[in-house]
């Protein structure tokens, strides 16, 4: 990717912050860029309203074809267009599920009949999306899923259980990996299913998280139904279908994400200058340290978006996992002893958040384990085990 932009890209710049400037008001601006990982509680019916808006305006699903709703937008204005997002600090986004990840699974894997009924209510942003891979026994290791389906006529019935299901509660459907061939094992034998939630065979149980919110739900499939139709690739070959979901995961999107991280490093060097803690060598050496790994993982999302490596995606999670859970830990100490009194009833401050649910970092979206072993099967040829 050349980093220099053109005049044309340049001028797509203005094109974004004018929008963002003239739309971002009243109770859209009143957030703040409230919302995501940890806070997905803030203003959740604003930041609906607001999925809307975006989807009138057409900047839902930028990199989509043209032929399927989005723009055909190239890597550079979709880069530009998320880090002036965040540089607005717009509402973190509602439908990262729908939009990011099945959008571009129905234009690579699905049919024209599927991508005619799903792709238009995401861009209009009308539908939420949940994702249903993980699984009791089977989080990082999705080829153990055991949640079944059969045929039954026009129809999938499914019975299992899905656990850690990103805003279930809200989701309109699910895209969801099962097993549909009796007796199969590991990769083989799974289907890619599209669940409607809202039915009664599905019962969903938030999980309240330590930091007091339940963003995350369990899922339980009793008899679910849907179409016959709504598997996306063949019967069983759901595995490739999955693989290729997830490496839709981590893309331009990331680049987003660490403008916010941003933000949280520059309250943690603000606060560190008001404590006097950045007077201690050691915290100033990790301030530094912190400033110069933020910098490295935009380096590196910007190359895993072009370089064509299969194991970039994990890469990058083994360096924004860690960091962010460092950066909470340090958040805390330049606040020192403060920092551990929480108000009664149970309410966190932003560093007493951002500590607690950063832990998740290094386990969400694949563990540093998981990462670690894609990394040196795949790009270093080293044997399983």
């Amino acid at each position: 990717m050349d980093l220099r932009p053109t005049a044309a890209d340049e001028a797509f710049r203005d094109e974004v912050r004018e929008w963002l400037a003239e739309h971002l008001r009243g109770e859209f601006a009143d957030l703040g860029g409230a919302g995501g990982p940890g806070r997905e509680h803030e203003g959740f019916e604003v930041r609906l309203a607001w999925e809307r808006e975006l989807g009138e305006g057409g900047w839902i699903g930028l990199g989509l074809p043209a032929e399927h709703g989005g723009r055909g937008a190239s890597l550079d204005r979709q880069v530009i267009w998320a880090e002036e997002y965040a540089r607005a600090e717009a509402p973190a986004r509602v439908n990262h599920m729908g939009e990011h990840l099945l959008a571009p699974t129905l234009v690579a894997f699905g049919t024209d009949a599927q991508r005619e009924r799903f792709l238009p209510p995401i861009l209009r942003g009308e539908e939420l999306w949940c994702q249903g891979y993980s699984e009791p026994g089977a989080g990082s290791d999705l080829a153990a899923v055991r949640t079944r389906a059969r045929l039954d006529g026009g129809q999938w019935r499914i019975d299992g259980q899905k656990v850690w299901t990103s805003l279930a509660a809200h989701a309109d459907w699910c895209f969801a990996v099962v097993r549909s061939e009796p007796g199969s094992e590991r990769h083989r034998g799974l289907s890619y299913l599209l669940v409607p939630m809202k039915q009664p065979g599905i019962e969903i149980r938030p999980i309240v998280q330590i930091t007091g919110t339940s963003e995350f739900s369990e899922v339980f499939f009793e008899d679910a139904t849907t179409d016959a139709a709504n598997v996306v690739g063949e019967p069983d070959d759901g595995w490739r279908v999955a693989m290729g979901t997830l490496g839709f995961e981590r893309g331009v999107a990331t680049l987003a994400q660490q403008i916010g991280f941003g933000r949280e490093l520059a309250a943690v060097i603000a606060t560190a200058r008001r404590t006097g803690a950045v007077e201690d060598p050691e915290i100033a050496a990790r301030l530094v340290d912190a400033w110069i790994e933020l910098r490295t993982m935009r380096y590196q999302a910007l190359r895993s978006l072009t370089d064509g490596q299969p194991v970039s995606a994990s890469m990058s999670k083994l360096l924004w996992g860690p960091w962010h859970r460092r950066l909470g830990e340090l958040a805390i100490d330049v606040r020192g002893a403060d920092a551990t009194r929480v108000k009664a009833p149970y309410s966190l401050d932003g560093d007493q958040a951002l500590f607690l649910y950063s832990r998740a970092d290094t386990i969400y979206a694949g563990s540093d384990e998981i990462q670690r072993n894609i990394i040196s099967e795949r790009m270093l040829g080293l044997p399983r085990g």
